[in-house]
């Protein structure tokens, strides 16, 4: 598995919430197409962000007005679940698996279970503590730190994720509306109370999750940028991409 480094001061587009949801289903179908092989990255944005799942409804999910007094985006991935907020403090992880080498992960419950114990791992190397509650939460103490969500290709898995050391909770909960869908610990608990930050050292996390991952190369971002260009033409430039739901 080889990491994409992204030099963002070389590519100012880069820090676009949107280009790097683009980046994200372009190592996707770059990988599906055989340009590329399985992949690892870490990204984080530097401003609170929004970003819907691909079937979420935008109303029910989100405090559209608040977004729009505070000049926060609202964005859509390619990949399921529901809506989250990104931001500072916020470590965004993506990894491309192959389904011929894990061809496990063609099932949703394996697939969960072949990247969140990878990410455990890392994670319990700083947080001991840490454990996998739900369908694929990380918690300490039963409250939330990492929610994730993947995308099944036809010979690819994608899967991503948020883990949460220093993000803005208060912005956090305003952002969003109360969660359509809910695991049983969460026992109706608003945001404030069901999500927290966590003392992660992101720089360390880094370097624990690509080991986890077996990464042992690198790909420079440039060599995505074309596709996630495509992208950004079809869908993530796009308001109606964003907003169709």
């Amino acid at each position: 598995m080889k990491e994409i480094v992204i030099d963002a001061a070389a590519l100012p587009k880069l820090n676009v919430p949107a280009y790097q949801l683009a980046i994200d289903e372009a190592a996707l179908s770059m990988a599906e197409a055989g340009e590329i092989g399985t992949t690892f990255r870490t990204w984080e944005l530097s401003s609170p962000t929004v970003i819907l799942g691909r079937s979420s409804k935008i109303e029910l999910e989100t405090d559209r007005e608040f977004c729009r007094r505070r000049g926060i985006g609202i964005y859509r991935r390619c990949s399921g679940g529901a809506a989250i907020v990104a931001g500072p403090g916020c470590l965004m992880y993506n990894v491309i698996v192959s389904l011929d080498e894990h061809p496990e992960a063609a099932k949703i419950d394996r697939a969960h279970q072949l990247v969140m114990s990878r990410v455990l791992e890392a994670v319990k190397k700083q947080l001991p503590v840490a454990r996998k509650q739900g369908i694929c939460d990380l918690t300490e103490g039963d409250r939330k730190f990492s929610g994730n969500a993947l995308r099944i290709s036809r010979r690819h898995l994608l899967y991503h994720g948020t883990l949460l050391y220093d993000v803005d909770l208060e912005v956090l909960q305003r952002c969003l509306a109360f969660a359509p869908r809910q695991p049983d610990y969460r026992d109706g608990r608003d945001h404030g109370a069901f999500v927290t930050n966590v003392p992660l050292d992101p720089t360390l996390l880094r370097k624990d999750l690509a080991g986890e991952f077996g990464v042992d190369g690198q790909i420079d971002a440039r060599d995505l940028i074309p596709a996630a260009d495509k992208l950004i033409e079809q869908r993530y430039g796009r308001e109606a991409w964003h907003t169709r739901h």
